[in-house]
């Protein structure tokens, strides 16, 4: 192997060192939109199958019921948002239930609350946080009438809930029953979580996972291309947008 396929092949183990479950997309998207390496996604692909550092297909990932109604699109940061709850088992403590709110026009994750239990109060908490975050001069102030996109859960059901989204001025679209696609991007950001931050590593203590999900959440934001926003990350893309809109 040459010197050059030998460096990049350290670069790409230090990625995988950090991200096990990143695929050759990923890190090639990583490396050259984030580490300005010009360098094509099928040397990256051979060097990783090469060296055994591809991640093996799993069909058990993928959806397989038809949706029931389409889900609603958009490219606007703070126009769409969806909430969704996960659950994670700490041994030695039990379970601990992460809500998250994401924005779907910039894939920026805007807020989060990590509970022992999963309250109607613990998913607003993660509302609230949210709104404070992004619209810092009140949500009824804002251009736009905001959307909010949940499954059909007790908690996003619950009376207190639909209370506080009509208070707030928010627009509630449920997914459709039993059709995980309708919030896709929402359930996709869990499945990036627990590939990047739960699944890699053994966790004993709640407060440690706090605080490694509090940096995650600030790295996802600062420091993650999506191939959707052209390999921007959620803050750059939210700040380009933005520019954007005021030309």
């Amino acid at each position: 192997m040459n010197k050059a396929n030998e460096e990049l092949l350290d670069r790409i183990r230090q990625l995988k060192a950090e991200h096990p479950l990143w695929g050759y997309r990923r890190v090639w998207a990583y490396l050259r939109h984030r580490q300005n390496l010009p360098v094509n996604h099928k040397r990256i692909y051979r060097l990783m199958k090469l060296h055994g550092l591809l991640v093996p297909r799993n069909a058990k990932l993928r959806a397989t019921r038809t949706p029931t109604k389409s889900k609603p699109k958009t490219v606007e940061p703070n126009r769409i948002w969806g909430t969704d709850m996960t659950k994670i088992l700490i041994p030695g403590h039990g379970w601990v239930y992460l809500h998250v709110v994401l924005d779907w026009g910039s894939k920026k994750l805007v807020g989060w609350s990590l509970c022992d239990r999963s309250r109607t109060e613990d998913w607003l908490s993660a509302l609230h946080q949210g709104l404070n975050n992004q619209f810092p001069e009140g949500i009824r102030n804002a251009a736009n009438r905001l959307m909010l996109v949940t499954d059909n859960g007790c908690q996003p059901t619950s009376k207190r809930f639909a209370g506080e989204i009509q208070k707030l001025n928010i627009e509630h679209i449920f997914t459709s029953f039993c059709n995980p696609k309708g919030n896709a991007d929402t359930e996709r950001l869990m499945r990036t979580i627990k590939e990047d931050l739960v699944w890699p590593r053994d966790w004993t203590c709640p407060n440690a996972f706090r605080a490694a999900f509090e940096q995650w959440v600030q790295d996802y934001n600062e420091d993650f291309p999506h191939s959707s926003l052209g390999y921007m990350t959620p803050y750059q893309y939210e700040e380009w947008f933005n520019g954007a809109s005021a030309a």
